[in-house]
This record gives structure tokens, sequence and C-alpha cells, in this order.
């Protein structure tokens, strides 16, 4: 038998913010509740491994299960400082105590900790230096306040 290999580390690649036009319902379908999240332009991206900005023209897709938790499926792009366009498709889940997510609905400011946000961000960089993000698997922890949204980024080592 072989023993298995030291357990993935984690490398920080950056923190992204940005503000969230208002949700527009789709309203309940056969799997939940479904709602798109408009992303604005010109949020920021700032970190070790890449900086620039936030492109319009963005979304998530949610879906709120029957059990509670939120499906986010969001689109996106980067532009980096240094004029690259990098797209994004940022997958994951949203779910905690029911009080919790209530505040979180109603636009409360809700401390991250109190609440599950996880997502996995596959990338889609153009040849060149940002091509690293093609070849490595990613992973997001993430906060939802009434109109913005933060993540942070880090690489699987």
């Amino acid at each position: 038998m072989i023993d298995p290999p030291a357990p993935p580390g984690l490398e920080f690649v950056y923190e992204a913010g940005g503000q969230l036009e208002e949700p527009r319902q789709i309203g309940e379908t056969y799997d939940g509740t479904r709602r798109i999240i408009p992303i604005i332009a010109g949020g920021y991206v700032k970190g070790p491994k890449i900086s620039g900005k936030l492109m319009g023209n963005s979304a998530d897709w949610q879906v709120t299960r029957h059990d509670g938790v939120t499906v986010a499926d969001a689109i996106y792009a980067i532009e980096t400082d240094d004029g690259a366009l990098i797209q994004i498709r940022n997958k994951g889940l949203r779910h905690g105590p029911v009080e919790v997510m209530r505040r979180l609905v109603a636009g409360e400011d809700v401390d991250p900790s109190e609440y599950y946000f996880r997502t996995v961000p596959e990338f889609i960089a153009p040849d060149g230096p940002y091509d690293w993000l093609n070849r490595s698997i990613f992973i997001c922890s993430g906060a939802r306040f009434a109109s913005s949204i933060k993540l942070w980024v880090w690489r699987v080592t």
C-alpha cells in the first residue's frame, strides 16, 4: 500500500468586490425559487497574483432549493490592469441557519462567518501571462451584502 500524499495547500490569488443590481425574480419553479442578480461593472480585483476590475454585462443565476440551499452560477469577466480579459464561471453553494438567511435576504449586513458561502471558479484566460489560471483548481469564500458582494479566491496547490 502507498501512503497518501500530503493534503493540497492553498495559495491566495485575489480578493474581488462589486456592486449588485436589485435581484430580478423568475419565481417558483419545479426545483426551487429562481432569480437573476446582475453584476454592475467597475468592481475591483486585487491580489498578489492578479489585479484589475470586474466587467459589466454579468450576472449570477441563482436557485434557492426547497432545502434552503442557494445554488449560485455566476458568469463574469475580469479586465486585468495590463488589459487581459479573463472569463469566469463561478458555481457554488450558500446556506445557513434559517434566521441568518432571512436576515441576508432582507438586506441586512450579516457576518460571513454565520453562513456557508463557497464556490469553485473556473477561468478561461488567454495564452500569455494568465494562462496558469487554465491549469489549476480554485476555491472561493464569499460574503453577500445588501447590494454588494466580496469574494476571496485561492488556488489549490
